[in-house]
């Protein structure tokens, strides 16, 4: 990759905020929100990188980011990816650990004054998040998770994507799309014949994407162009207006305790 392509990267996934950009942010909102892309590190076949599953939830963050006064936060480059373990590469932490450490993030946040967290999630074996937001709000803290299937339909419907969210598990048409409009230099040729469906999954699970595909890819990434992806960032964003209205109306979670 050229050094341009480099700092391009980087500038994606890390923000350059200062501690004064923060405080300024957060003066003018009723409840600071702070939001956390949670990608993974896993094959994606042999034409996306193996970051893209972080490199999709910081494009969706980023993109909120650019629409609303929020906190945004570097990701969670490593997850729970354990389904794709038969390919090189790949890299997974426990469903134990990512919990922890999702909930030490939520806890610092909060001793600084940010009370709500969004996690952004780019993986879809990422279960357990849904299970750290239902724990927090129960504990009268203010956290979301991000975006729900009912947004991902959505926006695949207005960027005119083609495969259903069924049949687009993996390295398909809308990371293809997304990846074409945020980071073309990191598409490598063969995409274009790649296409794979295996609709029946009930066992994925217990066996692992390995007995599903030899490739890795499960969609249509021929399907994929960089308007696709533009669109349903853009759409993505919308769909955020609702939960960040949930987020800072006085009837939400106070936060729970400091210190």
């Amino acid at each position: 990759m050229s050094g341009s392509g480099t700092r391009s990267v980087t500038h994606a996934l890390v923000p350059s905020d200062t501690t004064e950009d923060v405080r300024a942010r957060g003066a003018g909102v009723s409840r600071q929100v702070a939001v956390l892309p949670v990608g993974s590190f896993e094959q994606h076949g042999p034409f996306l990188p193996l970051a893209t599953d972080t490199l999709v939830a910081c494009a969706i963050a980023r993109e909120i980011a650019d629409v609303y006064p929020v906190h945004l936060l570097p990701p969670v480059t490593v997850s729970c990816s354990h389904e794709h373990a038969a390919w090189p590469g790949t890299v997974s932490i426990s469903s134990v650990t990512l919990h922890a450490v999702v909930r030490d993030m939520a806890a610092s946040l909060r001793r600084s004054g940010v009370e709500a967290l969004v996690l952004v999630n780019g993986h879809g074996g990422n279960y357990v998040l849904g299970n750290v937001v239902q724990e927090s709000s129960a504990r009268g803290e203010t956290m979301a998770l991000f975006p729900a299937a009912e947004d991902w339909e959505a926006a695949r419907e207005r960027a005119g994507v083609r495969t259903s969210l069924l049949t687009d598990m993996h390295a398909g048409e809308i990371e293809t799309s997304i990846l074409l409009h945020t980071h073309p230099e990191l598409v490598r040729p063969g995409y274009e014949s790649a296409d794979f469906v295996a609709d029946d999954r009930r066992q994925l699970l217990t066996l692992g994407m390995s007995a599903y595909t030899d490739s890795g890819v499960i969609g249509r990434p021929s399907l994929g162009a960089a308007e696709k992806g533009k669109e349903l960032l853009a759409s993505l964003a919308e769909s955020f207006g609702a939960y960040f209205k949930v987020l800072t109306s006085p009837s939400a979670p106070a936060g729970g305790e400091r210190g």
